[in-house]
């Protein structure tokens, strides 16, 4: 079954595309949930102009995102936590933490979803983090945790 997609789906695809899925997929869960139209010959013209905009947004978005992507590489953020035992965190690090930092220190704000942590962040140090800008960008943050001093 091909469907138009209103909304962006992870490992489907992205608003404005026409896809091929299958049915009880279609169904189910896109076409009920408001997330995708079914194309017919009828409506598929419609689509055209749709289709059309959506390419163009999508050069823009492609564009700023890998902009984005070039400002990650060189910056850092920097934690202040309490520590003990040498390196050891009282606790570990959030994706929010993390989040809200990046917004505090250098004015990038990025959700809590699009930070891509390995493991939690439980001692000081640098700790590569990866950001879910797209499909295709992925681009590494440095996140450095430095002990409170009292």
């Amino acid at each position: 079954m091909r469907v138009f997609l209103l909304k962006d789906v992870d490992k489907v695809g992205i608003a404005g595309e026409i896809i091929k899925t299958n049915e009880g997929f279609a169904r189910n869960f896109l076409i009920p949930k408001k997330i995708a139209v079914e194309v017919t010959d009828k409506n598929e013209s419609s689509f055209v102009n749709r289709i059309k905009v959506v390419e163009n947004r999508k050069e823009v978005v492609a564009t700023k995102t890998s902009m984005l992507a070039e400002k990650f590489k060189d910056l850092q953020v920097i934690l202040k936590r309490k520590v003990h035992n040498g390196d050891q965190l009282y606790g570990s690090i959030s994706a929010k933490e993390i989040s809200d930092e990046l917004a505090k220190q250098h004015g990038i704000k990025i959700s809590n979803s699009q930070l891509v942590m390995d493991k939690s962040i439980k001692t000081k140090g640098m700790h590569p983090v990866t950001i879910k800008l797209s499909k295709t960008l992925l681009p590494t943050l440095q996140i450095k945790i430095i002990p409170e001093t009292a």
